[in-house]
């Protein structure tokens, strides 16, 4: 029996090792290479593996876990701030294509409770894919990222009273008054359970282990917490990941969280690997052989049905244009939870065993296209979707600000709301149409276009403005838009954003004086807070900051001078170690000049 399980062990790990990072390699995604490989050493491919319902029981965890995870990055007020999406958008989108693919299935002559099991399962879209292939392209926050987590969290929710609305349609009687309150003070229970312990078992207990040292009973810790949350949501008959959702946003804000995080993560990447090959696995070519020209069709079907109906919703969604194909691809094919709709379905007599299995081979099928469906889209239509944003024509601009900031990113942005903070008129000038259609819902004056181009900044009121932002992301850019203004406008004040010291310098060339490097106060303010935790007061901490300050600058400039001579960079760099131990001296003098000698061991302070 040991030795069957270790050779099981190969052959997944070898299957997964080969075709995982080929599909990687080839550009069609981790999801589509474990899929394959669970198709190959399955029972219609070399046959390896026999028994799929365990393996698929146990994978099946993997998708807990993650959802877990998940649930400790979002903290309950975050979680309400999604109330809308969550149910506006995800009853809407369950509503709708349940309501649409049993109408069609109504049309084709389908028997009435088969047609309706079938829209209400096929509705459902792949968790595990989906999470998984947003994860890896880190597109989790963008506005198509967080619709498709809303909606797939309101299906894991509806996954409950569809399995629940089944035996109705079997005609079998419903629980009894007294059993139905049972099964509510049971649901109450179990989450009161979970917050009690939420709050106030966990961090304890997490403390006390974190104590000995042993990492490892730290990991057991987590599992078990899993696990156990997994066994609460089954003896009350509600979803194991909905239930392992709601726990993870419990202990969101414990101040273990990325503990959990670390431990967990290995878990769920392998956990999940071997889900997708369950799922490839547990396919029944059979039935595909049986009807070679039904099931591909009826696949597609779904996929443009479901599609279309997605990419319709996705303005009501709050995705922009250029998401939106994009999300309807990815939330097309069926889910995981399909398969439970469909099983308890076939148990209760409601779909012929034939039916069942040729509408789980639908949703696999479904499954294994999406990979295949988004290489496409990144082939044919990302690179369209790219040209079109760079030939789209600029906005036409109307107003007359005192400042112009060009670029707002994440720099931009914050001077940007300063100045409005302040009353302070501000003309925004951006390049990328998703983020300016954001910007504008909350109320600021952002315009598409190439800040380089001095015939739009002249529309923008440049000629009247009293100081030009350039908080550009790329270097090349920025230099350019400087140039042209220079030229243009040589007594407009500039102020601008410098990625690195070679950019300070090109500004610095350019007569550009009021130049902030990006990253260097941040580091500069944190440095002064690990001053005062290792003992120094406020106000010296800020006095170190202060003079490290000037002291940089100063050096900077003393460079400036030799940055077009090779020969003193070279020499520079050869004895840079030198000049380190040059500057830290330099430092302690400077410091020491001011009066004020740096404590000799700060940890004693």
């Amino acid at each position: 029996m040991a030795h069957g399980i270790l050779l099981h062990m190969v052959f997944y790990l070898a299957a997964a090792v080969l075709l995982v990072p080929l599909a990687k390699r080839i550009g069609m995604g981790a999801v589509l290479g474990y899929l394959m490989a669970g198709a190959l050493i399955g029972p219609w491919g070399l046959s390896l593996i026999g028994n799929v319902e365990d393996v698929l029981s146990i994978s099946e965890f993997g998708v807990v876990l993650m959802l877990f995870l998940i649930g400790l990055e979002l903290e309950p007020k975050k979680l309400w701030s999604l109330r809308r999406p969550i149910f506006g958008w995800g009853g809407a989108q369950v509503l709708v294509v349940s309501a649409v693919l049993a109408a069609l299935a109504l049309a084709f002559g389908i028997d009435t409770k088969v047609a309706i099991v079938a829209g209400l399962g096929l509705s459902l879209s792949s968790t595990a894919i989906v999470l998984a292939t947003l994860g890896e392209r880190k597109l989790m926050p963008s506005p198509a990222g967080s619709a498709s987590f809303s909606i797939l969290l309101l299906q894991d929710i509806a996954a409950i009273p569809m399995i629940a609305l089944v035996p109705l349609l079997a005609g079998v009687a419903s629980e009894s008054s007294g059993a139905g309150w049972q099964r509510a003070a049971k649901l109450v229970a179990v989450l009161l359970t979970l917050i009690a312990v939420g709050r106030c078992l966990v961090n304890p207990v997490m403390r006390f282990i974190a104590r000995t040292g042993l990492r490892e009973l730290f990991t057991a810790f987590a599992l078990l917490l899993v696990i156990g949350i997994c066994l609460l949501m089954e003896w009350v008959g509600l979803s194991l990941a909905l239930g392992t959702f709601a726990a993870g946003v419990l202990l969101a804000d414990s101040e273990y969280r990325h503990q959990l995080v670390s431990d967990l993560e290995p878990f769920k990447g392998l956990l999940l690997g071997l889900f997708f090959m369950a799922v490839g696995m547990s396919a029944d070519f059979g039935v595909l052989r049986d009807h070679p020209l039904l099931v591909p069709a009826l696949a597609c079907a779904l996929i443009l049905v479901k599609g279309g109906l997605l990419y319709g919703m996705s303005r009501w969604f709050d995705i922009p244009p250029g998401q939106r194909l994009f999300f309807a691809l990815l939330m097309s094919q069926g889910g995981e939870f399909a398969f439970v709709v469909f099983g308890a379905a076939a148990d209760a007599k409601v779909l012929p065993a034939d039916v069942s299995a040729m509408l789980v081979m639908v949703v696999t099928l479904s499954m294994v296209a999406t990979p295949l469906l988004l290489l496409a889209y990144d082939k044919l239509v990302a690179p369209g979707l790219r040209t079109a944003k760079k030939k789209r024509a600029p906005d036409a601009i109307e107003v007359e600000n005192p400042v112009i900031i060009a670029g707002f990113g994440r720099f931009g942005q914050i001077v940007g709301r300063l100045l409005a903070a302040n009353r302070i008129g501000v003309t925004v000038l951006d390049h990328d149409p998703d983020q300016i259609e954001l910007l504008r819902k909350f109320g600021y004056e952002v315009f598409y276009g190439d800040a380089t181009r001095i015939d739009l900044l002249e529309a923008a009121g440049i000629g009247k403005a009293s100081a030009l932002v350039v908080a550009i992301d790329d270097v090349d850019a920025s230099l350019a838009l400087v140039d042209a203004v220079r030229e243009r406008l040589p007594s407009l004040t500039i102020l601008a954003r410098a990625r690195n010291v070679s950019h300070y310098y090109d500004l610095l060339d350019r007569g550009v004086t009021l130049i902030e490097r990006e990253t260097f106060e941040a580091a500069l303010q944190l440095g002064a807070s690990v001053l005062q935790q290792l003992g120094f007061p406020a106000e010296r901490a800020q006095q170190a900051a202060s003079l490290f300050r000037t002291h940089n600058l100063k050096m900077l400039m003393e460079v400036y001078p030799h940055q077009q001579d090779q020969d003193t960079i070279i020499s520079m760099t050869r004895k840079g170690r030198l000049e380190l131990e040059e500057m830290f001296t330099g430092d302690a003098a400077a410091f020491n000049h001011a009066g004020e000698a740096a404590p000799e061991d700060p940890q004693r302070v």
